[in-house]
């Protein structure tokens, strides 16, 4: 059975984590499209999205009067991952999907434009550029197919995160 506090926390925040997701997505969206190639944007999500974390964990921590294994700390960690992610994920399939399905297109050739520009900084052959285009116009990674693959990817990603993130939190007197 799930300790209440570590369930509550993970549910609270998993869906901060997701709201936030969804915010800055519907942000980039409403501003420019073209903001989605952004390293620097993928960083901010990032960064939210650890903030959120070591604040989730910091206070489960604290609730639990500092007594916090390594499972109780991965357990809290990845119950708000999960939640956060499904959260994301949701709104990216209605945003992509639902509510303007034509800006998947647009969004492909804005990737396909950026991927093609950075091969040609990299000094990429002409023949392998017009390989990674013919692979890009293929597949549509804001379908609801390729955003749920995303989504496991995701989950997998932060399961690692997590373990990282429960060694850390961990109370040193669960080390035995």
């Amino acid at each position: 059975m799930i300790n209440e506090v570590i369930k509550k926390n993970g549910i609270t925040y998993g869906v901060m984590i997701g709201i936030a997701s969804a915010l800055v997505t519907a942000t980039i969206y409403a501003v420019d499209l073209n903001l989605f190639t952004a390293w620097w944007m993928g960083i901010i999500g990032i960064v939210i999205s650890l903030t959120i974390s070591i604040i989730l964990l910091s206070k489960t921590k604290k609730e639990l009067k500092g007594v916090f294994s390594f499972k109780d700390a991965f357990t809290t960690y990845f119950i708000a991952a999960v939640i956060g992610i499904l959260i994301s994920t949701t709104f990216n399939i209605i945003l992509f999907n639902v509510i303007d399905p034509g800006a998947k297109d647009t969004l492909s050739e804005i990737m396909i434009k950026y991927t093609v520009n950075m091969m040609q900084k990299f000094g990429t052959p002409a023949s392998a550029i017009n390989e990674a285009v013919a692979k890009m116009k293929e597949s549509s990674p804001y379908s609801t197919i390729e955003l749920l693959k995303g989504s496991v990817f995701a989950i997998v990603i932060s399961a690692i995160f997590g373990l990282i993130f429960a060694a850390f939190f961990k109370s040193k007197s669960t080390q035995e």
